[in-house]
Parts: structure tokens; C-alpha cells; sequence
């Protein structure tokens, strides 16, 4: 696998896992904390996150197998998600579904970690369905190091925004934010539609 796979890899996990948008969420989430417990908040959802994104690089292309789907058709699939969310993001339909979802969760408990922070907002379908993607994208070991290389780096910087969350909010504010948030997403959408080529490419229906 060339070493270059590496920086779509990059954008496609940074762009379905958007720690840019999911900053002001976690600031909601973590209201009236401190920053020694929001660092600890930050810490256990992205080692939540990180785990369930290893387990199916992993075993998702075995799952696969199990149930009889080809990796071809999982790519047509999974770009048709990938759209959808893009589709999202360019109509703000995503940040309000993530922004009802803290709202439950704010009611129910008080450690947002588990849910909804690492699963669904940060290990959600999108970026499961990415994850096998990029891992069935090499041959043998080498495409699931590079994409899980390019999930831990997206990773860190979700960190990295959640320990300067207030900070961000400063600077961006909402505004800022909506612009970030559209832009990836158009980035999403043609990032979408290369996996489907890729996957009609893989059943001979495109050249």
C-alpha cells in the first residue's frame, strides 16, 4: 500500500468524524465541569472511541465474509451513507440530531463519555462503515495500519480540540463553526462518491 493512502484516509475519518462540530457538543455536554474532569470526559471517550473503530478495522471485513457481502458492494454502500451524511452536514440536519442527542443524554446521566460522546457521535455508523472501507482498501496488514494510523491522528486532534473546547468557542463561534462544517461536507460528498466508483470499478460496471 503506497504511504500517499494515507492522507485521503486522513481526511475522509477527519471529515466523518467532524471534531470540529463535535466541540461545541462536548461543551454542552461537559456544562459546569471543570477542566480536570472535562480532560478526563475527553480522555475516556476517545479510548471508547479508538477501541470500537480497532475492533472493526479488524474484524469488519470478516463480518462481512460471515453474512455473504462482497467488499465491492460494502463500498457502494458505505458511499451512499457517506452521502447521506455529507447531505447532512450541508443542510445542518447533523448538528441538530447531535445537539437533541446531548440534550437526552444531559437528562439521563452524568458522564457523557460512553454515550453519546464516544458512540454514536465519535465511533458512529459513518465512521464504522469508513474504518472497513480504508482496511479492505490494502493488501493484507498494510491498508488497516495506515487507516487505523490516520483514525488515532483524528483522534488526537479531537483531543486536542476538546482541551481547548472553551477556547474555540471563543474564537469560532457559531458562525465560524456552520462554515467549517459545510465546507467538510462537500468534501464528504465527493469523498462519497469515490467509494462508489470504487466499488462499480470492483464489479466491472465502470472502467
Amino acid at each position: 500500500m503506497d504511504p500517499q493512502f494515507f492522507i485521503p484516509a486522513f481526511v475522509t475519518l477527519f471529515v466523518v468524524m467532524d471534531p470540529i462540530g463535535l466541540t461545541p457538543l462536548f461543551l454542552a455536554l461537559t456544562q459546569g465541569m471543570n477542566r480536570q474532569q472535562r480532560r478526563v470526559i475527553a480522555l475516556r471517550a476517545a479510548l471508547v472511541a479508538g477501541l470500537l473503530l480497532t475492533l472493526f478495522a479488524f474484524l469488519g471485513e470478516n463480518v462481512l465474509g460471515f453474512l455473504g457481502i462482497s467488499m465491492a458492494a460494502f463500498r457502494i454502500s458505505g458511499g451512499i451513507l457517506l452521502l447521506l451524511t455529507a447531505l447532512d452536514m450541508l443542510f445542518e440536519r447533523r448538528s441538530k440530531r447531535r445537539k437533541d442527542q446531548t440534550e437526552t443524554k444531559v437528562d439521563a446521566e452524568e458522564d457523557p463519555s460512553v454515550f453519546p460522546l464516544a458512540m454514536p457521535l465519535m465511533a458512529g455508523p459513518g465512521a464504522i462503515a469508513t474504518i472497513i472501507l480504508l482496511s479492505g482498501q490494502g493488501d493484507g496488514l498494510s491498508g488497516t495500519v495506515l487507516a487505523l494510523a490516520a483514525m488515532f491522528t483524528v483522534l488526537l486532534i479531537t483531543l486536542a480540540l476538546f482541551f481547548s473546547a472553551t477556547l474555540l468557542e471563543r474564537f469560532l463561534k457559531e458562525t465560524g463553526v456552520t462554515v467549517l462544517t459545510r465546507v467538510l461536507g462537500m468534501l464528504l460528498a465527493a469523498l462519497a462518491v469515490q467509494f462508489v466508483l470504487d466499488g462499480l470499478k470492483d464489479f466491472g460496471v465502470v472502467g
